[in-house]
């Protein structure tokens, strides 16, 4: 790996920014190069919202991404926003319930069910973080122990033990569809 762009995208009130920034923290324990950026709709809730995250071998000449590698999308929003930006032979992560009709490509989509998970762990409002695990499960790029130390730095300390059980809960279920 040289370089690669993983966005998290969804709508306002998803956690994608909290989640990129727990991704980030995760990858920087383990001394890997990140650059994580952020765009939302000025709405409180709703709107289109992304978090990007660049994971480079070296220092990285521009922090933006260009072409996706990996799309975890949490809603209809996300996925039809992103889709034109995700490259040939890239991971697709979405939520089977809330992602109808996922982007078309020729790339590995994954259908999971992010927000049944989420609820199991205590909220549905904990999909991004069942998101990071599945992710982190699929993908091999991060240790689940350095996503639950994030976590524990990254989160408000009432939602600390909710969120680790949905990492774990992701990571489980990641896991299983590898």
């Amino acid at each position: 790996m040289s370089r690669l762009e993983i966005r998290l995208a969804g709508s306002g009130g998803q956690g994608l920014i909290t989640g990129a920034r727990i991704l980030f923290e995760a990858f920087s324990m383990e001394g890997r190069r990140a650059a994580q950026s952020q765009s939302y709709e000025p709405t409180s809730r709703g709107g289109f919202c992304y978090s990007d995250l660049i994971l480079a071998d070296d220092a990285t000449d521009y922090p933006l991404v260009t072409g996706l590698d990996v799309l975890i999308a949490l809603d209809q929003t996300g996925a039809d926003r992103s889709a034109a930006m995700v490259k040939p032979g890239a991971t697709v992560l979405y939520d089977e319930r809330l992602v109808t009709a996922p982007p078309a490509g020729e790339f590995n989509a994954h259908a999971l069910p992010l927000n049944a998970h989420a609820v199991s762990a205590g909220s549905a409002r904990g999909a991004n973080i069942v998101a990071l695990g599945a992710y982190a499960a699929m993908s091999g790029t991060c240790r689940l122990e350095s996503l639950e130390e994030a976590i524990r730095r990254e989160t408000p300390e009432r939602f600390v033990a909710m969120n680790l059980e949905a990492a774990r809960a992701g990571f489980r279920l990641g896991k299983e569809r590898s």
